[in-house]
């Protein structure tokens, strides 16, 4: 094949150029202006549940405001999912607070839970206070088991602070992911489901805390004729050039989750009934994942081969994949946290792969990409 087939490559509607062209000509080319109110109107539709949310340079920077606002300090304690980006832990460490890991469970492969209860008191009993924070994340766009996640929550009085990163248009119970914790992730990366060239959203509870979370993110500006500061703020906004930019993929983002989702069925009616390569799937009708990356295991006893090979031999063929992340318990900078661990992630991290799922994966490439990975598997 003479194309090389992406992950998820960044897809144009054609309108966001309308966008930015307008930002330029009426002069709003700074972090704030129409199409920065607009997204943002934009995405409060979208995820529903009378939420507000907020546009931001990065998904990175949600998270830190989130945890900014729930009160996360020096010497607290915030559990986080061990199976993730290492950007859903990192700015744990920013607030100068310790990052808890809990594995995975295997039907979502998310926050595990049952090992989260166990965390929780066995760090009061630690410790001698109650983490901060829980932190799940919904990876590759697989909904956790957020109504358990949440329950365990309430019941300990702890809240939740929902990664929805990778998650834009997942459902659990026809519920938006994202819309479940006190504060909720978005993400608009480069190969995200929809992009703004960077950045991120942070979903919020109500207008106060849309309002919070915006002083925060424009340096904690007093309102004085001066400028006057009486917290530490961020320059955390988004620009009015990249909201344009959302503007133009919000109107093909429906067309973009239902195309993820078709490339996914394509994967499962050829997978199915192939021994030693198992495609990640929905659990059951609770979940509706928008499947931003398919994935797949690939089990090396059975195969012959391991995911490793199958990655270099791809690779060769002009098919890109990528491992499954690299459990943050198991990451050289975390090695002295805390972690509560069951081997699900470490055992999926050995035998998985990422496979092209994007805007831009034809009907023709997925036949392509299943011929080749079935011909690295096969005995």
């Amino acid at each position: 094949m003479d194309k090389r087939i992406y992950l998820c490559l960044a897809h144009m509607s054609g309108k966001e150029q309308a966008f930015i062209k307008e930002a330029f000509d009426t002069n709003w080319v700074v972090p704030l202006g129409p199409n920065v109110n607009a997204f943002e109107d934009e995405l409060k539709h979208f995820v529903g549940q009378n939420k507000e949310v907020v546009a931001l340079s990065a998904g990175t920077a949600a998270i830190h405001l989130g945890l900014i606002q729930l009160g996360v300090g020096a010497g607290d304690e915030v559990i986080c999912q061990s199976f993730t980006f290492c950007a859903s832990a990192n700015p744990v460490a920013y607030q100068g607070a310790t990052p808890v890991f809990i594995d995975s469970e295997e039907d979502t492969w998310n926050m595990d839970p049952v090992l989260l209860e166990e965390a929780i008191k066995d760090r009061i009993a630690k410790t001698g206070k109650k983490p901060k924070a829980i932190l799940p994340v919904h990876l590759y766009g697989m909904p956790a088991r957020i109504d358990e996640i949440c329950a365990i929550a309430a019941k300990y009085e702890i809240p939740v602070l929902e990664d929805a990163a990778e998650a834009l248009g997942s459902e659990f119970k026809g519920q938006k992911c994202g819309t479940f914790g006190t504060f909720g992730v978005l993400s608009f990366n480069g190969n995200k489901m929809i992009t703004t060239s960077g950045g991120g959203a942070l979903i919020v509870p109500d207008e106060a805390a849309k309002k919070q979370t915006m002083f925060y993110a424009t340096q904690a500006r007093e309102p004085f004729p001066h400028y006057q500061h009486e917290k530490i703020g961020y320059n955390y906004r988004m620009s009015n050039i990249c909201a344009g930019i959302g503007r133009g993929q919000m109107t093909v983002l429906d067309e973009h989750i239902a195309h993820h989702r078709h490339v996914h069925a394509l994967y499962e009616q050829a997978f199915e009934g192939v021994d030693g390569i198992t495609l990640k799937s929905n659990p059951d009708d609770r979940f509706n994942a928008n499947y931003w990356l398919s994935t797949i295991l690939i089990d090396p006893v059975k195969t012959g081969t391991t995911y490793d090979e199958v990655r270099r031999k791809l690779d060769e063929r002009g098919i890109e994949t990528r491992p499954l992340w690299k459990p943050m318990h198991l990451q050289p900078v975390y090695a002295h946290n805390p972690c509560y661990v069951n081997g699900v992630s470490e055992r999926l991290f050995n035998m998985g792969l990422c496979i092209p799922a994007g805007p831009w994966v034809t009907d023709e490439d997925v036949a392509y990409i299943v011929e080749q990975i079935k011909g690295c598997c096969m005995k």
